[in-house]
């Protein structure tokens, strides 16, 4: 029975990624392994199972032979986690699972990075600029990768793709791109420093889009970036958000350290409970310019760019624009929507 792993497949990426094989006659079984289970019900040929991945794996999955590993599972959230917890899990789950696979004779994993490997992108990033991480989770993800890599060099056969997108969004995300587009909703938008700030995002769906890409290509060992393959200053995102929700709204430059001291009150005031914080705004203010190169390289068909994710997500989750689930949204970055293909959500 051809067999697959989706490690951290509770989680938002790893969640839809296993909706998306499901769907499809590539495999018979799907396993989601996590933590916690996922709180979605789960597509025909998926089965969530228990697994800590700081933890020897063997044990702690069923019997099988998988085709392939995709390793999504990380301490990822900036703020949220302390330092040492990143490299507590990062670094222990990239072995565990790549001595797993070489315990079952799995040739083939798929890991996603970060593109927090670069450090601060002032300038067009490619695959081949110099990695600069300065977080925690930027430098335990490169640990993470080098692991990877360690495994692949070790045994014939084997191949590895590993992807570094950039913020992820998408239908039942509560990010950025989301936050963003219920400020305009409320009548103004605030730039921090400057709007002319270049921002780089990953559209869910064609982030899948790249996995399966990935998985028919020849080569032993791969890189690459995936953001949409237009990087937009960011007065321009906002603008086709006001073009998409056809309403103009009033924006402002505010000055960055002002910012952060309304967030630090903000912080203060909600006992920590609110999501203006700190380092989300210092984060907002970072310019990210990442360049795919690879998968241009590659001839890898960009089926979105910003304006046209926006119309995929409305036609996903209208209640994602229309405000019906901020209050659910805003829980957890971690609980995806109910998926039951590899497109279409069905959210009630």
């Amino acid at each position: 029975m051809k067999t697959c792993i989706v490690f951290g497949g509770a989680g938002y990426i790893g969640c839809r990624w296993a909706a998306r094989l499901a769907s499809q006659s590539r495999f018979e079984r799907v396993l989601l392994a996590d933590l916690r289970a996922p709180d979605r019900r789960l597509p025909d040929k998926a089965e969530y199972v228990q697994c800590d991945v700081r933890q020897p794996i063997g044990n702690q999955l069923p019997a099988v032979a998988p085709e392939w590993l995709f390793n999504f599972a990380a301490v990822h959230r900036e703020p949220g986690h302390k330092r040492e917890e990143y490299f507590d899990t990062n670094l222990p789950g990239a072995r565990n699972v790549c001595d797993y696979a070489e315990h079952t004779g799995c040739r083939n994993i798929l890991f996603t990075s970060s593109i927090a490997v670069y450090g601060p992108t002032a300038g067009a990033t490619s695959e081949s600029s110099p990695l600069y991480p300065v977080s925690p989770y930027g430098i335990s993800k490169l640990c993470a990768e080098l692991i990877h890599q360690g495994w692949r060099r070790a045994g014939e056969g084997r191949r590895l793709y590993i992807c570094r997108p950039g913020v992820v969004y998408g239908p039942g995300d509560p990010g950025n791109i989301l936050r963003m587009i219920r400020a305009v909703k409320r009548g103004y938008f605030v730039f921090p420093g400057t709007k002319h700030l270049r921002k780089s995002y990953a559209y869910i769906e064609g982030l899948l889009d790249s996995f399966e890409f990935m998985m028919a290509r020849p080569e032993r060992q791969l890189t690459y970036n995936y953001v949409e393959r237009e990087t937009e200053p960011l007065g321009e995102l906002v603008r086709i958000v006001q073009e998409h929700l056809a309403k103009r709204v009033p924006t402002f430059t505010a000055p960055l350290p002002l910012l952060q001291l309304i967030a630090g009150g903000a912080q203060v005031l909600s006992r920590g409970r609110s999501p203006i914080h700190p380092v989300r705004v210092r984060k907002a203010a970072m310019s990210t310019h990442i360049v795919p190169q690879a998968l241009q390289g590659l001839g890898f068909q960009f089926r979105f760019d910003f304006r046209s994710s926006l119309k995929d997500w409305a036609w996903q989750a209208r209640e994602d624009f229309d405000g019906e689930a901020e209050g659910r949204n805003n829980e957890t970055q971690d609980h995806p929507q109910r998926t039951t293909g590899s497109l279409r959500v069905a959210t009630r």
